[in-house]
């Protein structure tokens, strides 16, 4: 991206590698609705009878319907590409623990915070924890690739 660019896009960009501290946190809460559950088996294709048929589920270990745990855990991303490190950082990992189910109706609140940053390779990890009314459903570590502006500024100068 040349300078140019660079200053045009400014205002979207979210930290560079160079802002980011360690114990820096953002967060992100959403309740789960019908249309979510819906539109997410929609687009991903699960439409595992758990999160859309109710007289099925009330027979399961689960006794009722649940949301997918990969829609709670998208709430992760939410956070890293709209807040921390925010728009310009891309995904290079992520590991996922799920340890309890979100009903629907349930208010996720998706909490990130920076656990280790690496200038020289512009990576970042953070730790990440989403709970519903204080208990804990997932945990995740996301490794990130986050711009640098001293690398940018470097190669335009060359």
């Amino acid at each position: 991206m040349d300078m140019e660019a660079f200053d045009r896009h400014a205002h979207l960009h979210g930290y560079f590698i160079e802002d980011l501290s360690v114990g820096m946190k953002a967060s992100y809460a959403k309740t789960i609705t019908e249309a979510d559950i819906v539109i997410f088996a929609g687009i991903s294709g699960d439409n595992n009878p758990l999160h859309l048929n109710e007289e099925f589920a009330r027979d399961s270990m689960f006794k009722g319907r649940i949301a997918h745990g990969m829609l709670t855990a998208v709430f992760i991303s939410t956070v890293l590409g709209t807040k921390l490190p925010g728009p310009g950082c891309i995904y290079l990992n992520q590991e996922v623990k799920f340890l309890a189910p979100v009903r629907p109706g349930e208010t996720v609140l998706t909490e990130v915070t920076i656990a280790d940053i690496n200038l020289e390779k512009s990576r970042a990890v953070a730790k990440s924890i989403c709970t519903v009314a204080g208990k804990t459903v997932v945990e995740g570590v996301s490794t990130l690739l986050v711009p640098s502006r001293n690398k940018m500024k470097k190669r335009q100068a060359a």
